[in-house]
């Protein structure tokens, strides 16, 4: 009974033009919103690869620091007798 009434209905050619038309219009808004969502997703990545790359640096700094550190006492009174610290 539905198909017939709707067999019907798509019958009439300004129908078939508003169904086709109708089927346009929800396509091009489907592909929009997922154009939105994929934006969305790729500054999320771009904010996380900053924080990263943020927290790589701070890490390599300290690393650096600690690779100059004096190993001993003895190192670190000759440094402070040299003026180098």
């Amino acid at each position: 009974m539905i198909a017939a009434l709707f067999t019907g209905i798509a019958a009439a050619p300004w129908m078939r033009a508003a169904l086709r038309n109708g089927a346009i219009v929800l396509a091009v808004l489907l592909f929009l919103l997922a154009l939105r969502r994929s934006g969305e997703r790729a500054g999320r990545l771009a904010e996380r690869l900053k924080a990263t790359e943020k927290t790589n640096d701070v890490q390599r700094r300290m690393l650096e620091a600690a690779a100059r550190r004096p190993r001993s006492r003895d190192d670190l009174a000759d440094r402070l007798r040299n003026g180098r610290f």
